[in-house]
């Protein structure tokens, strides 16, 4: 009995021994800033506060930013897509048809560097119903977007694919991230298919009109309605030079002349692929 009454004691005067050491420390603090000069306090507060600030700003910015890896492949039906991702893929020739689902596949850069770079190539959904739900899906992981026009009958599907384009490039997250837009404007091998000059050309022209439709019809006061952004700079005519991503047309055939036996004319896009 007598030893429980002793630990009791020895506790209590434990706890005592720590309180006055804590209130003995604050006291001395506080001597130590009363003594201290105002303007040297006030710089080691800034100080503080700015390494505070900036390590704070590290993490989010590390934490937050996430690592594209994927190259999609976009565009109408028919465009060319499927068969354009074998080539890219494998190399070879394969009969396609409109799908419903995605495809994926790990590509490797071709390049004359030693080291390749290699990322996955994403076919998304050729069918135009599910087209939004499988952009929304891989849009955040795109390092570039590869938009496949079909030269030979873009005269007949301009407004379409300057539709479909307008949706890309005001997209709040595809403008945030900034992914290279390669318009590869396929079937170059068709004799009416028109060159990539043309077709950029009056995309923009189509685009600057469609800019015109969409804003008086979402009544739009500040350029930007829900996720969307404003396409271009206010008060000019749109050019895909005032995108806030890297642009380039360029021109390819996924078929040759002589079909399935002939070789694919893609080196424009490999090479276009490697910069990135």
């Amino acid at each position: 009995m007598e030893r429980s009454v002793g630990g009791d004691m020895g506790g209590k005067e434990d706890a005592k021994m720590l309180e006055n050491t804590v209130k003995q420390f604050i006291e001395y603090v506080r001597k130590q800033v009363e003594e201290q000069d105002p303007v040297f306090l006030i710089s080691v507060v800034v100080a503080l506060a700015a390494i505070i600030i900036t390590c704070v700003f590290l993490k989010y910015f590390l934490t937050s930013k996430t690592v594209r890896s994927a190259v999609l492949l976009v565009g109408l039906c028919d465009s060319g897509k499927t068969l354009l991702f074998s080539r890219l893929v494998s190399g070879k020739f394969k009969r396609t048809q409109t799908s419903i689902t995605d495809s994926s596949a790990p590509y490797k850069a071709k390049s004359d560097k030693v080291s390749h770079v290699g990322w996955f190539l994403n076919g998304l959904c050729r069918h135009d119903s599910l087209r939004a739900q499988y952009l929304e899906k891989f849009k955040s992981a795109a390092r570039a977007i590869v938009f496949v026009v079909d030269s030979a009958i873009f005269q007949k599907e301009v407004r379409d694919v300057a539709e479909f384009l307008y949706v890309l490039l005001t997209d709040s997250v595809i403008c945030r991230n900034t992914p290279t837009l390669l318009v590869a404007c396929n079937k170059q091998d068709i004799t009416m298919a028109k060159s990539a000059k043309l077709i950029q050309q009056q995309l923009e022209k189509e685009l600057n009109t469609l800019r015109v439709t969409r804003s008086a019809a979402l009544g739009s006061q500040d350029g930007s309605v829900g996720g969307s952004v404003f396409l271009g700079r206010k008060g000019k005519d749109f050019e895909f030079s005032q995108l806030p991503m890297r642009v380039e047309f360029l021109e390819c055939s996924a078929l040759s002349n002589k079909a399935e036996e002939g070789e694919a004319d893609i080196k424009s896009l490999e090479k276009s692929l490697a910069k990135l």
